[in-house]
């Protein structure tokens, strides 16, 4: 009977410590007065809640899309409903004028020889020019380059760029170039392939690496180069080499003016 009696006396008393709490005092809910400052009609007519109270913004999208029009550079898409900030992009260069722009070569090598290849070459076993291989003619005011393989060598002729075109370590063609600029850094590395390697191999390179560390022995790396080439509006063509630190691009002609 006593065990019973214990029982009942920790039931109400847990009943009562639970319980939802009396007056003002206390409030397990929503605090007092904060529904004091709202009127009921503003509610009801106004489409855009106050956000003073919320952690976050509602956005109205219709009123976020006047703004983002009025902003300035900024454009609106109706079709994807999203706004892209314009950035200022250079314009189109004009090639036409570009082109009518360039003289041909007043000058040539004495039996088409380059004086400088010896220099460029001499410690490789390969060619550091780039190899262009054509596929059809391309045309640059009255010369017409027919298809083969070319070596692109850039040379410089009082104080002006040019391109040359070689074959069997001949230069056939020497091509005024219209613009000159720097390599970006890490092209080589993003744009040449480096050689995949077996585990003897990775070792025996380490190993000529650590020995070839004195000066004497150590080879030079040859000079890095790149071509690309880009079709381009009303019949030209922009051949671009990469070569060390610098670019050079000149521009054709797919068909004979």
């Amino acid at each position: 009977m006593k065990r019973w009696l214990v029982v009942f006396m920790f039931i109400m008393f847990s009943s009562q410590v639970y319980s939802a709490p009396q007056g003002n005092s206390e409030h397990a809910g929503t605090p007092p007065g904060f529904y004091d400052d709202i009127d009921p009609a503003s509610v009801e007519n106004n489409d855009e809640p106050d956000d003073s109270r919320l952690p976050f913004r509602y956005i109205n999208p219709e009123n976020d899309i006047q703004q983002q029009k009025d902003a300035p550079y900024q454009t609106y898409s109706e079709s994807n409903d999203f706004f892209v900030p314009t950035a200022d992009v250079p314009a189109t260069k004009n090639y036409s004028q570009i082109y009518n722009s360039l003289e041909p070569a007043d000058f040539s090598y004495l039996h088409n020889i380059d004086p400088d290849q010896y220099y460029d070459m001499k410690d490789t076993t390969w060619s550091t020019y780039p190899l262009l291989r054509l596929n059809s003619p391309i045309y640059f005011k009255s010369l017409a380059i027919e298809p083969g393989y070319y070596l692109l060598t850039p040379r410089e002729h009082n104080g002006k760029w040019y391109m040359l075109f070689k074959q069997n370590g001949l230069v056939v063609h020497i091509i005024p170039v219209y613009d000159r600029d720097y390599t970006p850094e890490k092209f080589y590395n993003e744009h040449i392939p480096k050689p995949k390697l077996t585990p003897s191999q990775k070792v025996h390179m380490k190993f000529l690496s650590a020995v070839g560390k004195v000066n004497s022995s150590k080879r030079k790396e040859p000079v890095k180069s790149y071509l690309e080439v880009n079709d381009l509006d009303n019949y030209f063509v922009s051949v671009i080499i990469y070569y060390g630190n610098h670019k050079y691009s000149t521009i054709f002609r797919t068909i004979r003016l």
